[in-house]
Order: C-alpha cells, then sequence, then structure tokens
C-alpha cells in the first residue's frame, strides 16, 4: 500500500459521519448488473431456439461469456449469484423449492473498460429430472444427438406448460426444465451447482446426463461445502464416472476470495479462449486488494479521530456529565465506522440480511469491563477498564471517584507529556482523553468486523455465522501485554500516529465538531496507520 498518496485521500470515509446507505450504487469496482430476462410465450421461444442455437457467438469472436447457472431446485444457485455479484438484493432465496420461477441475467463488468465481461443466467430449478429423462428415452430416437434431442423436447407440449398443456390432454408439465435446457443451449458453458450436503441420488445423475446432450463445457460447483455433512468425496467419485473431472468449491455463506479465484480458473481451463475470465480475475484481485486499503483507511481514520478526542473542563468541575458525553460520541463514530465497512462490502443494514450489526457482539457496550476483559485487553493500572482520564487528577482518587458502576477509570500517564500535565496543574484544567485500553479494544473490533466481513458470502441470513477473535472459547486472555494474542498490539504500546493523534485536539471532529477539515487534516497519518494495521492484520 502507498503511504503517499496526498493527492488521492478517499472520499467518504470520514469515520465520525456513517455513509448513507445506497444498495443500488455500485460501490466496487467490478460492476454488476442484475436484470430479469423478459418472459415471451413458450412457443415463441421454441421456434425461435434453433436458428438462435444455430448462429450461437462464441467468446472467441470477444463477446461476453455466457455462463449458465443450474442445477437441482434449491441447490443455492440464486445464493451463489447474489455472493459472486456482492449483490443482496439479486434474485429471491428462500428455504423452499422452485424460488427462482424464471431465468434471470446478470452482469460482470470492467468498469475501467466499460466491457462486459461475463453474462450470468440464473435458472430455474430441475425439478423432475428423472420424469424428463424418461420422456426423452421414450419420444426422442437414442441415434439422435443431445441437442437434436433436446430440440425435439422443446417444441413438444409438454415443455410449453399452461394452455398449450391443457389442450393437449397431458398431464406432465416440464416448463420449468425446458426454461434450463433453452438457455443451456443459448450459453458458451454452465456451472451445475452441487448441495454438498445432499446425497448422490438418481436424479441428479438424470440431471447430469441431460445437461450432458447440450454440448457445452459444464463444471460442477460444490455449495455448502463448509457443512459439516459435506459429502464431497462421494459426489466427486460419481462426476468422475460422467467424465467431469474438473470442479470447485464455493460456498455462498462462508466465503473465501481464493475459492472464487479457483472458480474462475478452473472455468478458463475449459475454454479454448479464455481471455475474458482471465481478464476478470486480474481486474477482481486488483478490486479486492483496493476494498482491503480503503477498509483499512476507514478504520485508521476512525481511531485517529477519538485518540485526538478530549475535553477540557475546570478542575472543581464534576468530570461525571462530560464523560457520559465522551462515551456516547465514541460509541456514534464506531457506529458509523461500522456502517462506512458494511457499505463499502455492500452489506447495507436493511431487512434482505442479517448484519453484523445485528450480532450480540454489537450490542456492547465498548466501555463495558467485561467486554475488555473477553479481549484479553487489560489497563496498566487496577482501575476500571473503557477509562478516561483527566491529567492533573490523582489516579487513586478519579478511580475513587468514577469507578461508582460508571465502568469508567484511570490509568496513570503515558497521555501528554510532563510538561502539559504540569502546567494544566497550573490553569486548574483538567483533559480527558479516551485510554489505550479503550483504543485497543475499538481497534480489535475494528479489525475483527472486517475479517469477517471478507470471509462473509453475500447469501449469509444467519448472524450466526460472524465469529470474532475476541469471543471465540478456545482464545485464552493474554496473561501480559507482550505476550497478546488477540489485540493488534499490547494496550501500553500504541502506534506512533495513535499517541501523535492525542496531542493533535484538531485533529477530532469530535473535539472541533468541524468534520472535513478535521479529516483532512490526520488524512495522511491515517494512510500510515492504515499501513501498520494491514501488516498486523496479515501476521
Amino acid at each position: 500500500m502507498d503511504n503517499n498518496k496526498t493527492n488521492d485521500q478517499p472520499v467518504g470515509l470520514f469515520a465520525d459521519k456513517a455513509l448513507k446507505d445506497e444498495p443500488h450504487v455500485e460501490t466496487a469496482p467490478i460492476v454488476s448488473e442484475s436484470t430479469t430476462s423478459t418472459q415471451t410465450h413458450a412457443t415463441e421461444e421454441s421456434n425461435n431456439l434453433t436458428a438462435h442455437a444455430g448462429k450461437k457467438t462464441t467468446i472467441a469472436s470477444g463477446e461476453a461469456l455466457k455462463l449458465a447457472v443450474v442445477g437441482h431446485t434449491n441447490t443455492g444457485k440464486t445464493s451463489i449469484l447474489r455472493t459472486l455479484l456482492r449483490d443482496v438484493y439479486f434474485g429471491e432465496v428462500k428455504n423452499e423449492a422452485a424460488t427462482t420461477r424464471h431465468v434471470e441475467q446478470a452482469k460482470l463488468t470492467d468498469s475501467q473498460t466499460g466491457e462486459d465481461l461475463v453474462i450470468l443466467y440464473d435458472t430455474p430449478g430441475l425439478e423432475d429430472a428423472s420424469g424428463l429423462m424418461d420422456w426423452l428415452e421414450d419420444n426422442t430416437a437414442s441415434r439422435r444427438d443431445g441437442i437434436e434431442r433436446l430440440q425435439q423436447f422443446l417444441a413438444a407440449d409438454i415443455a410449453q406448460g399452461g394452455d398449450a398443456l391443457t389442450s393437449s390432454g397431458g398431464n406432465d408439465d416440464y416448463s420449468q426444465e425446458a426454461k434450463v435446457i433453452r438457455q443451456l443451449l443459448a450459453s458458451d458453458m454452465a456451472i451445475y451447482v452441487v448441495d454438498a450436503r445432499e446425497l448422490v441420488l438418481g436424479k441428479y445423475k438424470d440431471e447430469l446426463a441431460i445437461l450432458s446432450w447440450a454440448a457445452i463445457p459444464v463444471m460442477p460447483v460444490f455449495n455448502f461445502t463448509d457443512s459439516q455433512d459435506a459429502n464431497i468425496d462421494d459426489w466427486q467419485t460419481m462426476l468422475a464416472r460422467r467424465n467431469l473431472h474438473i470442479s470447485t468449491r464455493f460456498d455462498s455463506v462462508a466465503f473465501e476470495f481464493e475459492d472464487e479465484m479457483r472458480l474462475w480458473q478452473n472455468l478458463a481451463t475449459m475454454l479454448t479462449h479464455s481471455e475474458m475470465l482471465e481478464q476478470l480475475m486480474a481486474r477482481r484481485t486488483e478490486n479486492w486488494a483496493q476494498l482491503y486499503d480503503e477498509a483499512n483507511i476507514i478504520i485508521a481514520d476512525f481511531l485517529l479521530n477519538v485518540a485526538a478526542f478530549v475535553h477540557e473542563i475546570n478542575e472543581d468541575d464534576d468530570p461525571m456529565p462530560i464523560l457520559a458525553q465522551m462515551q456516547e460520541a465514541v460509541r456514534q463514530s464506531e457506529r458509523a465506522m461500522q456502517h462506512n465497512l458494511l457499505n463499502l462490502y455492500k452489506f447495507y443494514d436493511n431487512a434482505v440480511a442479517a448484519t453484523p450489526l445485528e450480532l450480540q457482539a454489537y450490542q456492547q457496550d465498548p466501555f463495558d469491563p467485561e467486554l475488555l476483559k473477553s479481549y484479553g485487553i487489560r489497563t496498566t493500572s487496577g482501575a476500571a477498564a473503557g477509562a478516561l482520564l483527566g491529567l492533573g487528577i490523582d489516579a487513586a482518587a478519579l478511580g475513587t471517584t468514577l469507578g461508582l458502576g460508571a465502568a469508567i477509570g484511570g490509568i496513570a500517564g503515558g497521555l501528554l507529556s510532563n510538561t502539559s500535565s504540569i502546567a494544566d496543574k497550573i490553569t486548574g484544567v483538567k483533559r480527558l482523553y479516551i485510554d489505550p485500553a479503550t483504543l485497543t479494544l475499538l481497534a480489535t473490533r475494528a479489525i475483527d468486523l472486517l475479517t469477517a466481513l471478507r470471509h462473509r458470502g453475500h447469501a449469509a441470513t444467519d448472524a450466526t455465522q460472524l465469529l470474532y477473535k475476541g469471543e471465540k472459547p478456545n482464545i485464552e486472555p493474554a496473561l501480559d501485554d507482550d505476550d497478546h494474542t488477540v489485540t493488534p498490539w499490547p494496550t501500553h504500546k500504541l502506534p506512533s500516529e495513535l499517541k501523535k493523534a492525542r496531542g493533535k485536539p484538531q485533529w477530532s471532529s469530535l473535539s472541533s465538531g468541524k468534520s472535513e477539515q478535521a479529516q483532512l487534516l490526520r488524512a495522511d497519518m491515517a494512510w500510515s496507520l492504515a499501513s501498520k494495521l494491514q501488516s498486523r492484520e496479515s501476521e
């Protein structure tokens, strides 16, 4: 990461002011566009199919790759597309069969060139492949090739559904399967989504047999691979017997960026011309790194804003009202930072999917001493955690005065130079700051949230999918500040950028109320701190 980007300041990354949720505005560099395919009469689709298939343009001509997403009903096809598109709004996801009833389309576009790279087609689930296979065996000649047999099916009444099926007196309706096959014949290749938790059954074998007749590359993709009930070995054995030796894992809930890259790489090996996929992989990798840079700047900017936060009171003033105000300001600033991270990674805080902010962890007060203990964070004195210290006050007296159920304590020294402390005593001024323990906790929570977002698929709806390092039961609190396993730094060893911020109240909009001006003043330091955060996260 370049720390000298003084003329490339982040736009809209103020940690003290949350970005507005803009679910319809693309913030990721790779742009996705989703539309529902025009629903034409089945007879028109059938009549146009032969001509369309005969003139199908391949990616060798420079057109975008047409990729059909197919599979049995309720295997997570739409969920995988949501995660690939980084779009919690794409399609409809329910825990029931046949949620997707029509083919829906979405594009992956190169934002730098405006070029369409991949067009994804979300298809209805295959509900009765075994019944369809029986019909094909009974009504089409085995000596004809697969495409001819599928076209004969598409021209039959059972593929039309509705009035056509009623007028013919038939009872079998394969109109949903027909939609899948029409799209399959119009596509360059397909991924076959497998629910890895399912047993290998005959209906799945029939599905693969029918898909093979389309004469395009088909790659199985295992979803829900994070489940303990996954049967991937059995599936791979069956797939190998059908000459499907290339497959990949891509969990739409427990997301791994490396799994996505492996998906595109494996697809590329099945194509003679893979330039579009290679371009997509390069751009996605670049954009993923850019998101990470921006996220760390958001966190660093927030921490500097809080570290520079100071409030002066007279020596005889009751500090409790001011301390309460400062705590609330920090809570709101943390919430704004969390929203900014959510929006950056397109996890909008709405009812569509559970977001990390709904978790119990983020309902806990950052000034709660028990929360500090869960992260193994200790203050350098015996005072309560979440401390705010007024220099020039006796540390013992401060702990006694403010420790009555307020979850506020003090730590001695290390906030300003001794000269400043003496000057405060002479003028009768107390300066209240956020203490290193709380800053360390805020940094840890922010880094944990970022880590969780980078491993969360956009199909995730269960809040329990996100665990934070400070909450994992197998992590013991640190024995001492030098042997720390949870926090990014020992409490008494704040990064130099945060130490410097403590003497720069003008850097904090919480102190000055001037948000944009304060952010600009601390911008260079935010780049420097963000680099340190990245290096610590990679350790």
